[in-house]
């Protein structure tokens, strides 16, 4: 059953009657919320402005707007230096140049000098499709959680990343957000709770309990109610801050359920999944298993074949959910 309290919306599980938009349409109008109230806000763009949806911000306040160009590197050292001097700045591209390109230049000027900069990654995730292999970051997450001092955060839909953007400019703390290009689900609310750092209860459950971020989470909503046709009662978590993790919400599930699946749409290898594990086997080992990416390029084709393609739809989903449980024993 759909926690009441995580305030979602209705009819979540029929995508035919939620409205679609990419996790990026939130980052844009989160910069636009953050820059109305803090004029320290600025944003730099590595010539994506609308890819990234900056643009909206360029537009309103256009003086506190700079245009790097192809040049992701720069941009990271342009910004750790505004930040020194009490600027709060965004930083956007796609994900596989920044934190892709630019992860020495964030690692060192932004991550060890400890300057609060946001590095939005957009085009995350194999759901960036037609464009393949090269500009499909499957690495990110990974990257951007092992650098000491940096927050991570993959927002489940528009309405979070919007969250995300406002309240990462004000964490002062490096971060990173990252944001899709594919239109996916908006099934949270303005009234779904949202913390940096807290994991969010989306659907209860004693059997086994799904892990997700991104937009995959909405799979793993659909995956829950149909495995609870066939009797098998699964909770589902929203764990859209990957760094610092919420542990204690992780290990009272592990706890409840005795089986755990993570969901992400990234490398299995250093991701959530990997972040979970972490926090399980110094805590309370339960058997789990990992939907992403097993090890593999991506390849072009249209976002939804290719979710279903490299194993992490519905049916994928309650297959490792099974698993999980048949661990158990």
């Amino acid at each position: 059953m759909v926690n009441k309290e995580a305030r979602l919306v209705e009819n979540i599980l029929d995508k035919s009657k939620l409205e679609m938009l990419a996790t990026r349409v939130g980052y844009g109008k989160g910069l636009v919320q953050a820059g109305e109230k803090d004029d320290r806000v600025v944003v730099l763009c590595a010539d994506l402005t609308e890819s990234t949806n900056s643009h909206w911000f360029a537009e309103k306040f256009p003086e506190r707007f700079i245009q790097v160009g192809v040049a992701e590197q720069n941009m990271a050292l342009v910004a750790s230096g505004m930040a020194n001097y009490g600027k709060i700045p965004f930083i956007s591209s796609y994900a596989t140049f920044s934190p892709g390109r630019n992860n020495e230049q964030i690692r060192t000027n932004i991550c060890i000098n400890n300057v609060p900069v946001k590095i939005a990654g957009s085009h995350a995730g194999i759901s960036v499709g037609p464009d393949g292999a090269t500009h499909q970051a499957l690495e990110d997450i990974a990257l951007m959680r092992v650098i000491p001092r940096m927050v991570v955060i993959v927002p489940c839909d528009a309405i979070e990343a919007q969250k995300a953007t406002f309240a990462a400019a004000f964490n002062g703390q490096p971060t990173y957000i990252r944001l899709g290009r594919a239109k996916s689900p908006v099934f949270t609310t303005q009234d779904t709770p949202f913390e940096l750092g807290k994991a969010e209860i989306f659907r209860d459950g004693k059997d086994a309990v799904i892990i997700g971020c991104g937009m995959l989470l909405h799979n793993a909503l659909v995956a829950a109610e149909e495995l609870a046709g066939e009797g098998i009662d699964c909770a589902v978590i929203n764990s859209h801050t990957i760094k610092p993790i919420d542990e204690k919400t992780i290990i009272e599930a592990a706890q409840k359920t005795g089986a755990v699946v993570s969901v992400e749409e990234h490398q299995v290898n250093g991701g959530l999944g990997s972040a979970v594990a972490e926090v399980l086997s110094k805590n309370y080992p339960v058997p789990q298993e990992f939907i992403g990416i097993q090890d593999r390029f991506g390849e072009s084709g249209n976002p939804n074949e290719l979710v279903e393609a490299f194993g992490m739809g519905v049916g994928s989903i309650k297959e490792a959910v099974k698993k999980a449980i048949s661990r158990k024993k």
